[in-house]
């Protein structure tokens, strides 16, 4: 392996990505458990998600490709290995979600899992031309072992079962993940929420007639995530608020603060008037 000017090996892998960026999405966060077998492995600026299950671990994205030491540390620190990830799930194709999951998944050897147009996204590393951020997209390492999910199909690992929901917009192979948790009695939906921001490179725009299919998808997607199933949300990027109940959690399990049966139906009201917004301009 070569070394890099610091003396530290190369790993092609897990070069940094937009570190500018990445300053932000990788504010220093505590892993902690959010509910059950739920844990938060992630940032301040990105969510990482792991289930434990009878059968081996399931993580949620994949953050940045500098991320993954601390990713790991982190599953460790929750008295995991990363050894133990079976699977590896995709919310989106983007590089600040799925840069890392290459390196992941090889220091894992668990299987990927993505929609269908996500899929073939990450087989290349990005690159893909019909991505309305696709003027400001980095490339990051492709993934190789990869599944595909269908709209609806339940992943199951062990004693857990999670859905896939195809939420897209953001990019058209976006995938919400839905399981339910259960501390004793208290059992409540989960959903880790692929991003519902029409956020477009300079020149795009939404109210393009050829971009139609976008904001079709967009609506679709919003109108999903206004009834589904959703005690508690876990969205690709934190929420306003979501620090502070970390903390808040990691010093007192109850009352749980992410514990809101409308969190989801805001999430997609926000995502709403976004979009409205954006075909205005």
């Amino acid at each position: 392996m070569m070394m890099t000017g610091a003396g530290k090996p190369d790993d092609p892998l897990t070069r940094p990505i937009a570190p500018e960026s990445a300053k932000r999405w990788l504010a220093p966060q505590p892993a902690v458990r959010l509910h059950g077998a739920t844990y938060l492995v992630g940032f301040g600026g990105l969510n990482v998600a792991l289930i434990r299950t009878s059968a081996g671990l399931i993580l949620i994205d994949g953050a940045v490709p500098q991320a993954v030491g601390d990713i790991e540390r982190k599953i460790a620190a929750m008295g995991f290995s990363i050894r133990q990830v079976k699977l590896i799930l995709s919310t989106e194709p983007h590089f600040d979600h799925a840069g890392g999951i290459a390196a992941l998944a090889r220091d894992s050897s668990a299987t990927v899992i993505a929609s269908g147009p996500a899929a073939a996204v990450l087989r290349q590393g990005g690159g893909d031309p019909d991505d309305p951020q696709a003027a400001w997209l980095e490339r990051f390492p492709g993934v190789t072992k990869l599944r595909v999910a269908r709209d609806g199909e339940t992943i199951r690992l062990g004693d857990t079962i999670v859905t896939a929901q195809a939420t897209p917009g953001h990019t058209l192979g976006s995938m919400s993940w839905r399981w339910k948790s259960c501390e004793g009695k208290d059992c409540r939906t989960i959903v880790f929420a692929a991003s519902l921001n029409p956020i477009a490179a300079d020149g795009w725009r939404f109210a393009d007639p050829a971009h139609r299919q976008f904001v079709a998808a967009f609506r679709s997607s919003i109108a999903r995530m206004k009834v589904m199933p959703c005690d508690m949300l876990i969205a690709s990027h934190p929420q306003d608020g979501d620090a502070e109940r970390v903390a808040q959690l990691a010093r007192a399990r109850t009352p749980n603060p992410f514990v809101d049966p409308g969190v989801c139906r805001r999430y997609a009201e926000r995502a709403e008037t976004a979009l409205a917004k954006k075909l205005a301009e």
